[in-house]
């Protein structure tokens, strides 16, 4: 019933229980769940995660992971995604893309890493997971200057409805997640509410962007290790949040935003019909 189109489920935060995170997204009803790479040291391991979960992933480098990467870590990029280009699980590049809100991390690397990742994907024929954070409006002109053909997805999009609009005509859905959940999220809310329908799509983040109902303060967190975990069996509340927005059922949001991850990320089809 459910696509949870962005989930970390290779990360550490789940290595003691991740076959009953598994277990208790199936049982929410989560159908599939896309496990995107962050650098080039787990590009293997989403892979293997996908294959053995029946869920689908992606390979990219995140920007919040450029500055420690090895000098051949966008070539290794490239072989797997060559390596790989039959896999039906291969279903995007990413997450890439840029953040300008975390301090210390160079620019000019980022954009590097941005640019040659897009270039990848445009090769290999395949969608983005695109990291969005106070650089949509740098991401959306490297997207224009590639002359980026596949869309994708913006994950977890927090931009004004201007940037909305400019990635939706480049073809690309939005990306949301536990964030809606917070009432004080008027922006994100809104944007919701009003963006097509045909635009929205729905994600965990998971561990991250815990919903309003599991988040616990940074005090809280180092108290005690492992609170506010997110993970996909979340997503059936998260999109109760998305339905109250929008005036819909949850059957509807369901059957919407599973036929939109299916558009962003075609390879989703051939997976969904077993």
């Amino acid at each position: 019933m459910w696509i949870d189109t962005h989930c970390h489920l290779d990360a550490a935060e789940f290595d003691t229980d991740r076959d009953a995170v598994v277990a208790r997204a199936r049982a929410a009803g989560v159908t599939q769940i896309v496990i995107p790479a962050v650098d080039a040291h787990n590009l293997e391991r989403v892979r293997e995660l996908a294959h053995e979960h029946g869920f689908a992933y992606a390979l990219g480098i995140h920007p919040l992971y450029v500055m420690n990467a090895k000098p051949d870590a966008l070539d290794r990029v490239a072989e797997a995604l060559e390596r790989h280009a039959g896999d039906e699980r291969l279903v995007a590049v990413g997450e890439i893309g840029l953040d300008f809100f975390v301090p210390g991390i160079d620019p000019d690397t980022q954009q590097r890493f941005y640019v040659e990742q897009l270039k990848l994907a445009k090769r290999a024929g395949l969608p983005v997971l695109l990291h969005v954070r106070r650089s949509a409006d740098q991401l959306l002109a490297g997207l224009r200057r590639i002359g980026f053909p596949h869309g994708g997805i913006a994950h977890a999009f927090n931009g004004s409805e201007q940037q909305a609009r400019a990635f939706i005509d480049l073809g690309f859905k939005l990306g949301f997640g536990g964030t809606l959940t917070f009432e004080r999220s008027l922006q994100i809310r809104r944007l919701a509410a009003t963006a097509p329908e045909t635009a929205l799509v729905l994600e965990t983040d998971a561990p991250d962007i815990p919903p309003q109902w599991l988040y616990k303060t940074a005090d809280e967190r180092a108290a005690r290790p492992g609170q506010g975990r997110n993970e996909s069996s979340e997503l059936p509340r998260i999109a109760q949040s998305l339905a109250e927005l929008r005036g819909w059922t949850s059957a509807r949001t369901a059957e919407i935003t599973r036929a939109n991850a299916r558009v962003a990320l075609p390879r989703l089809v051939a997976l969904e019909a077993r």
